[in-house]
């Protein structure tokens, strides 16, 4: 994929794709999430990217809301353990109109305390729907465990403790303590022209640079779990993992060919052949590796009648017994390979979350992955070095259990 890049004077980082879709996507990423947050801040980060669109010194909240609806287009956010993501979607005649609303927000925000009163009650609502699913919550319960007493192993969105006392002035000292110019990156991925963009971003991001003056807290030294808790739920759920490679490991891209193969989305991923195709075991069974700057987590979660949950896991433990003892011959390799990208290829056609994960990775790497890179990574990976990753990710003594019962 072929990108430009440009360095504003305030040290603002400019990422472009040229496309020639008649819609662009645009939007700032900030090198700031939940990790990010003081232990008197859980959830401040999440807090922090609902009130951007609560109100600036030049627009009131429907007016933020109006601006790019009225011609077609929307903003959007959301928040991560590292990433907040602040973005629109437009017709590409309209990409000006995107930058100054987005430029509008990231640094013009107001924070208005009548709003944070109404916005404290919608966030206390999603999390109460987030505990009524404990296919999603088993997430991020685990990675508590996983990280435990280490912010990057807190909820996203926080507790209502230390939500009902954030302040607009707590949220202002979070931005600026948080959301300086070496650590937004501005993305964008359309048919506009890059030059000329790089001047509406000369007119339109005119703040004075910052540096950050911390260092993200390393997570403490990892202890294996085992936690059973009892949930009002008809179905058991349960989740395997490890800590994994960070985003800039030399094995990444191989415990993603790895996890692939294991239970990646691909219906003939063993999991789902040995659970669901040949026991009938459970709808749902699946297994995700996500990286962060200093730190991974690999999981499998699967959800299923009480009465299988046991056999379940007796079957995970057998596939993951497999990939340590038993190596990959030539052709499955091979197959495991095409397999792995040709997923990549499809999901790429996905404009939105391909300059979403490009800009991701520009801002904690400052570079982005040809598709001639990622072909070459995803080649060179050996049915050794996948035994290997096995050997080390999945050994029985090094895994975290979590069940809800």
């Amino acid at each position: 994929m072929v990108y430009q890049t440009h360095t504003l004077s305030n040290g603002i980082r400019l990422l472009h794709v040229p496309d020639a879709s008649p819609i662009t996507y645009c939007g700032f990423a900030v090198n700031a999430g939940t990790r990010d947050e003081l232990d008197d801040e859980q959830g401040m980060a999440h807090f922090v990217e609902h009130m951007l669109f609560k109100g600036t010194s030049h627009r009131k909240s429907w007016h933020i809301i109006n601006w790019l609806e009225s011609i077609g287009g929307q903003v959007d956010a959301y928040t991560t353990k590292e990433e907040t993501f602040v973005y629109a979607t437009v017709p590409s005649v309209y990409m000006q109109r995107a930058m100054e609303l987005l430029a509008d927000i990231m640094f013009h925000s107001l924070f208005p305390a009548h709003e944070l009163e109404r916005e404290l009650d919608v966030i206390l609502d999603e999390i109460q729907s987030y505990n009524d699913s404990p296919s999603e919550l088993i997430y991020d319960d685990f990675e508590e465990l996983l990280f435990a007493d280490s912010p990057i192993g807190r909820n996203i969105l926080g507790n209502a403790e230390s939500l009902e006392a954030m302040t607009s002035q707590r949220l202002q000292a979070f931005v600026s303590r948080c959301h300086t110019t070496d650590q937004l990156v501005f993305f964008s991925l359309g048919n506009t022209d890059f030059s000329k963009l790089v001047r509406w971003a000369e007119r339109l991001f005119t703040v004075p640079a910052s540096q950050r003056a911390f260092l993200r807290e390393a997570p403490k030294a990892y202890v294996p779990q085992r936690q059973k808790s009892s949930k009002d739920t008809f179905q058991t759920h349960s989740m395997v993992g490890n800590r994994a490679f960070a985003l800039s490991h030399p094995d990444r891209v191989a415990l993603v060919l790895l996890n692939n193969i294991l239970g990646g989305p691909n219906m003939s991923s063993r999991l789902n052949m040995s659970i669901r195709e040949r026991n009938g075991l459970a709808y749902n069974v699946e297994s995700n590796v996500t990286s962060y700057v200093d730190t991974g987590v690999w999981t499998i979660y699967v959800g299923c009648d009480p009465k299988n949950a046991k056999r379940c896991l007796q079957l995970i433990d057998k596939e993951l017994e497999r990939l340590r003892t038993q190596p990959l011959d030539a052709r499955q390799l091979h197959t495991a390979k095409l397999q792995l990208e040709g997923q990549l290829l499809i999901a790429n056609e996905n404009k939105e979350n391909l300059i979403l994960a490009m800009a991701k990775l520009f801002l904690q790497q400052n570079y982005c992955l040809s598709d001639a890179e990622i072909h070459e990574r995803i080649m060179a990976v050996t049915s050794e070095k996948l035994q290997q990753i096995a050997s080390e990710l999945f050994n029985k003594e090094s895994l975290t259990h979590l069940m809800f019962d």
